[in-house]
């Protein structure tokens, strides 16, 4: 079992207090358990380095000012999570690549204030069997059309909530139909996200000496009712730098058919290559794809 390290905020702690996570530590009348009212933000540690943590918790902030869900500032989460990196690495050993987790939920119902956590612990090794051999993917119906946000702002669907339900259930589904993952489409035909991801697609050109002439990466739009990414943000900015092309849907399901590569880029799962879509092979020049993700790929671990 893969041991996890926890550490709650806690005032009479400044530093965060150290819990067993193998013993019961949330009360049951807690809001994140019963309504799932409450947000996250999932981090990834590399040789030490908490990577993009400041959106990470710029994200959180955002989250929870949706919710009306006062949490701790800044500073706090950072004293949490070194102290959770600190005892992972005294228990469990280097911090080559650690997932943290951070949780905050409405708290116990009445009490009015907020219950956050930090959790430390191992990858699923899915995670990087994936990213180093892509997945097959389905597309999904999430039901709603992709203008939902502007109309209806108590859907939270710009916030990264508890409520994972949905997502879940759309993975099951895929795993059960031989996929790994999904992208959801709204129900006006526009390409949105994954459960837990971010879509990407590219473009490219070679001239005749095989070399990437025109390259160009684009994402869905923003403000269509999706969780902006931190990865697509920060990766979105190298690429800039790096003389990519760069560019915000709107995008269909014929745009990713059409694409020379697709992935899915998270926090965790980093940059994973999309092999099929509902069956169908992406891009008709597996070279040309190997190359782009290996120059994104790149891009990406220089992200602080």
């Amino acid at each position: 079992m893969t041991h996890t390290v926890l550490t709650f905020l806690d005032r009479a702690f400044p530093d965060g207090r150290i819990e067993d996570a193998t013993k019961p530590q949330l009360f049951a009348t807690d809001l994140g358990a019963t309504r799932g009212d409450g947000v996250f933000e999932t981090l990834l540690v590399l040789d030490g380095h908490v990577r993009k943590l400041p959106a990470h918790l710029a994200r959180m902030s955002k989250s929870a000012a949706l919710l009306e869900l006062e949490v701790p500032d800044h500073e706090a989460w950072e004293r949490a999570i070194v102290t959770a990196l600190d005892e992972y690495q005294r228990v469990v050993g280097p911090l080559t690549e650690v997932v943290v987790k951070l949780v905050a939920t409405r708290g116990v119902e009445g009490a009015h204030e907020a219950t956050c956590w930090v959790a430390a612990s191992a990858p699923a090794p899915a995670a990087k069997r994936q990213r180093e051999e892509g997945i097959d993917v389905l597309l999904l119906d999430r039901g709603y059309d992709s203008d939902l946000a502007e109309r209806a702002p108590w859907l939270l669907l710009g916030a990264k909530t508890l409520s994972y339900a949905v997502n879940m259930a759309a993975l099951r589904y895929a795993h059960a139909h031989g996929a790994d993952d999904v992208i959801f489409t709204s129900a006006d035909g526009k390409v949105l996200e994954g459960p837990t991801s971010t879509v990407l697609i590219a473009h490219a050109e070679k001239d005749d000496a095989g070399r990437l002439t025109l390259k160009r990466l684009v994402t869905p739009q923003l403000d269509s009712g999706i969780l902006p990414g931190t990865s697509q943000g920060a990766l979105f900015a190298a690429a800039k730098d790096a003389g990519w092309e760069l560019g915000y849907g709107p995008l269909e399901p014929e745009d990713l058919f059409d694409a020379d590569a697709v992935w899915l880029i998270s926090s965790v799962r980093l940059l994973t290559p999309v092999n099929h879509v509902d069956g169908t092979a992406i891009g008709t020049d597996p070279e040309l794809a190997r190359a782009l993700t290996a120059e994104l790929a790149g891009l990406f671990d220089k992200i602080a």
